[in-house]
C-alpha cells in the first residue's frame, strides 16, 4: 500500500455497504412488493443489518459505533467547522454522516420489519397500516440516501478527497491534516 494511502475500511464494511445499496435500488426501484424477490433481498438485507450491529462492536476501530457515534460536542464542532469554511478532513464518518447513517440504519429496520410482519404475522394480514409503515419508512430511506450521497460528494470537494471511491477501495488518502482520532 503506498505511504499517501491508509486502509480505512475493512472487507465487511464495504461489502455491507455495497449489498445494502444494491438490495435498496432493486426493491426501490425494480422489484415489484410482495414478489419473491423483494421478500429474500429484504431477509438478506435484514441479516446484513444484524451483522452491522455486532460488528460495530467486535469490528474494527472504524467499523466501531464508539469511534464515530454523533454526540452533541461531536455534532456541534462538526456544524462549527462548516460554518466556519474549514472542513474536518476526518477518518471515518464526521458526525453528522454518522447520524445520517445511523438514521439510514433506522430507516431500514422500520422497513424490513415491517415487511416482516406484513409476510409472516397472520394477525397483520389485511392490516392497511403495515403496509403504510412499510412504504413511508423506504420513501424516507429514498430521501437520506440522496442526502447521504450528496453529503458524501460535497464533503469531498470539501476535504480534496474521494470518499465514494474510499468506500469501494477501503482506502483514504492521507493528507496532512488527518485527525489520527
Amino acid at each position: 500500500m503506498p505511504s499517501d494511502t491508509l486502509r480505512l475500511w475493512d472487507p465487511v464494511v464495504r461489502l455491507f455497504h455495497l449489498s445494502i445499496a444494491g438490495v435498496f435500488v432493486a426493491n426501490y426501484f425494480f422489484n415489484e412488493a410482495g414478489d419473491d424477490w423483494h421478500v429474500w433481498l429484504g431477509y438478506y438485507a435484514m441479516g446484513w443489518l444484524l451483522a452491522r450491529l455486532l460488528w460495530g462492536f467486535v469490528g474494527p476501530r472504524s467499523a466501531r459505533w464508539s469511534d464515530f457515534w454523533p454526540t452533541p460536542t461531536r455534532l456541534s464542532a462538526h456544524v462549527r467547522s462548516l460554518i466556519n469554511g474549514r472542513p474536518e478532513h476526518r477518518l471515518g464518518h464526521s458526525p453528522i454522516g454518522a447520524l445520517v447513517m445511523l438514521l439510514m440504519l433506522l430507516a431500514m429496520l422500520t422497513v424490513g420489519l415491517s415487511g416482516w410482519g406484513m409476510e409472516e404475522v397472520d394477525a397483520l394480514w389485511g392490516a392497511d397500516w403495515p403496509l403504510q409503515v412499510h412504504e413511508t419508512a423506504a420513501d424516507i430511506l429514498l430521501a437520506l440516501v440522496c442526502i447521504h450521497i450528496a453529503a458524501a460528494v460535497f464533503e469531498s470537494f470539501q476535504v480534496r478527497d474521494n470518499l465514494p471511491l474510499s468506500m469501494l477501495t477501503g482506502r483514504r488518502r492521507r493528507l496532512p491534516d488527518d485527525t489520527t482520532r
